[in-house]
């Protein structure tokens, strides 16, 4: 499980985060919702270690990891797709995925687990192709199985569904939906889109201004008002 404590982050004069406390479970989905510039991403990137907390601890599977650089959290078990993909453009499809094996030894680092295949059969038929050629869709999918063939218990995912087609955002759900079924992953998840966080929900946090205003179970989020508090 995935414990936050109290986190706290500054820009110059301004309180970006402001004492977030939330668990992330494993066998769960996670749903982060919020609008755009109220602390979402700089959250993320707390978590990964790209930006260091000024205050608060970050727990994972009971051990501190608040002051692990950000390979060691990769090399802990957490993965992390930002928002924007950053797959390498120039590499092949298969080199992308072969990249999310480096935390591994040698020997187990020299061929795509074949599940990823599995979760994203466009990948198989795609693999010789160089990710710049891809689909944002695509690309979103190859970032994904990219994070999953580090095989981590932590799967963090900022806004997957941001400016890619309805068809690769449904099969990308069907995804998320089966590694949680696995019962062996924590996901949190980050979404604007309200539909495809609810669909998928076991738990949700809404932010605003730094701070979580609202939680609750995902079956409640119609019922307590979290379209509202999200809508654009």
């Amino acid at each position: 499980m995935l414990q936050v404590q109290q986190l706290h982050q500054y820009y110059g004069g301004s309180h970006i985060l402001r004492g977030l406390s939330f668990d992330v479970k494993v066998g769960e989905v996670t749903c982060l919702l919020g609008r755009n510039g109220v602390g979402k991403t700089t959250l993320l990137k707390c978590l990964m270690g790209l930006i260091p907390a000024k205050d608060g601890s970050v727990q994972w599977e009971g051990k501190a990891i608040t002051g692990f650089k950000p390979h060691q959290r990769v090399h802990a078990g957490i993965a992390y797709v930002p928002q924007g993909r950053e797959i390498f453009g120039r590499l092949t499809v298969e080199e992308n995925l072969l990249m999310g094996l480096s935390r591994f030894p040698g020997s187990q680092a020299k061929a795509v687990p074949e599940f990823i295949y599995e979760l994203f059969p466009v990948l198989r038929e795609m693999k010789h192709r160089r990710g710049g050629d891809l689909s944002g869709g695509q690309q979103q999918q190859l970032a994904i199985g990219r994070a999953l063939a580090s095989q981590p218990r932590l799967l963090i995912l900022d806004e997957p569904t941001e400016g890619i087609q309805p068809s690769v955002i449904k099969e990308i759900g069907v995804v998320i939906k089966k590694l949680a079924a696995r019962g062996d992953m924590a996901i949190l998840l980050v979404e604007q889109f309200y539909d495809f966080a609810a669909e998928l929900a076991d738990q949700y946090l809404v932010m605003s201004r730094g701070e979580i205003v609202q939680q609750g179970r995902g079956e409640n989020m119609e019922a307590e008002g979290v379209r509202g508090l999200v809508a654009i």
